[in-house]
């Protein structure tokens, strides 16, 4: 009973909380991001950069320049055919290209897709600090709006 009192308080004070420190700026950048939700894009960008062996093989990309797959293989204790699937993940999400010489694959990084990305992180931070102004905002001076 008493959980349930506390679960039941700390809603309440999460809804004011909402309540007054939400504003139309937040609101837009809120709504812009409900609406990517369901970009594919940015969905196969982070499913891309979630495994660390991808963020390593895009890091020694970076660092190096193009390679063979053969090359970036000898990084990792896998199998070749282990770091092209991983590779092919990097391919789908638009963050390496692939060039086919012969029967020679090189790849080579290409950080287009990665402002996806940073402007999902953007918009996510600044709603929070609108939300974070706002509240200390009314810490300072008070809620006068609602006077």
């Amino acid at each position: 009973m008493r959980a349930k009192l506390l679960n039941d308080s700390f809603f309440r004070l999460q809804t004011i909380f909402n309540h007054l420190v939400d504003n139309d700026r937040s609101t837009r950048i809120l709504i812009n991001m409900i609406d990517n939700l369901h970009d594919d894009s940015l969905s196969e960008l982070l499913k891309a950069v979630s495994d660390t062996t991808r963020r390593s093989l895009l890091t020694k990309l970076c660092q190096q320049g193009t390679c063979r797959v053969t090359d970036l293989a000898q990084y990792y204790d896998m199998s070749l055919n282990a770091v092209s699937k991983h590779i092919k993940i990097l391919e789908k999400a638009g963050l390496v290209t692939r060039k086919t010489i012969g029967r020679t694959h090189w790849i080579d990084a290409d950080l287009d897709q990665v402002s996806v990305m940073e402007n999902w992180f953007y918009e996510l931070k600044s709603i929070w600090e609108l939300r974070l102004d706002k509240l200390n905002d009314i810490l300072k001076n008070g809620d006068n709006e609602n006077d």
